[in-house]
């Protein structure tokens, strides 16, 4: 997305009160007359213990955001919301046990009470419902080479990754090369039986697959013999040259013209 588009975003109540949970303490510890009542001090200054805990988290964001493959300002900020309301409920109850509880329970309530807003613009994608849906559509036609991403909804790294997946379905899509997607977390048994494992701790989360004639000719992330998950950055232009998807949607797009100039061939 653009910066003006980031910037409208950042206007939906999901990001404003994970904003604001993740700047609470700061706020609250570093604004005068506020911080006097709250913490019982004189000075409001970060003491040695908080000042670790605050750099700590600088530390563990820059590396997770690096790691899911975080390119813009809101892919940075969903990627960074959880460890930063993780360090601030440390810090609520590391000043006040009752703060922290408070915390606690307004943190969880704001992850029932509002969701990660999921992408809703344009897209060509099919959404499979379990493994036989999936099945069922890979046999129907084996002309048809399909892109399948396995997803969840929970997951920040799939949550990123949509608006890449919905664009690639428009820019590529076609009769004869279809873009697909499973929630492994609605339906495991479409996990169990892709080996995409749906953990909170799965580094699988999302895995495209590309079936040909009806199977599996490549994936990412890949899995080398000792089941570890090779690491793999999700963005736009990895995604067509891990999966040479120019040349592969020139082929489908030869391979269709072929079949309509000669009908009778099917």
């Amino acid at each position: 997305m653009s910066f003006k588009q980031d910037c409208k975003q950042l206007l939906k109540p999901y990001y404003l009160f994970n904003i604001f949970l993740s700047l609470s303490y700061i706020i609250c510890r570093r604004t005068p007359g506020v911080c006097n009542y709250l913490f019982a001090v004189e000075e409001c200054e970060f003491d040695g213990r908080e000042t670790e805990i605050l750099f700590f988290l600088v530390i563990v964001i820059m590396i997770r955001s690096r790691k899911t493959g975080s390119v813009t300002m809101i892919n940075y900020l969903s990627s960074s919301f959880i460890y930063t309301k993780v360090a601030n409920l440390i810090l609520w109850f590391y000043a006040d046990f009752i703060m922290g509880i408070i915390y606690a329970i307004t943190f969880i309530l704001m992850g029932l009470l509002l969701p990660e807003p999921a992408y809703s613009g344009p897209d060509n994608v099919i959404y499979f419902r379990g493994a036989n849906s999936l099945e069922e559509e890979l046999a129907r036609d084996k002309r048809v080479v399909w892109f399948v991403a396995f997803y969840t909804v929970w997951n920040p790294a799939c949550v990123n990754f949509a608006p890449i997946f919905a664009k690639l379905s428009t820019d590529f899509g076609m009769e004869n090369l279809k873009f697909g997607k499973v929630d492994v977390g609605r339906y495991p048994d479409a996990g169990k039986n892709y080996r995409v494992n749906d953990s909170s701790l799965s580094k699988q989360l999302p895995t495209i697959v590309i079936f040909k004639e009806g199977k599996e000719v490549d994936r990412r992330p890949l899995i080398d013999s000792k089941g570890k998950v090779t690491k793999f950055l999700f963005s736009d232009e990895n995604i067509k040259a891990a999966f040479d998807l120019k040349n592969l949607y020139d082929n489908c797009k030869s391979e269709l013209k072929k079949r309509k100039n000669h009908p009778k061939s099917d």
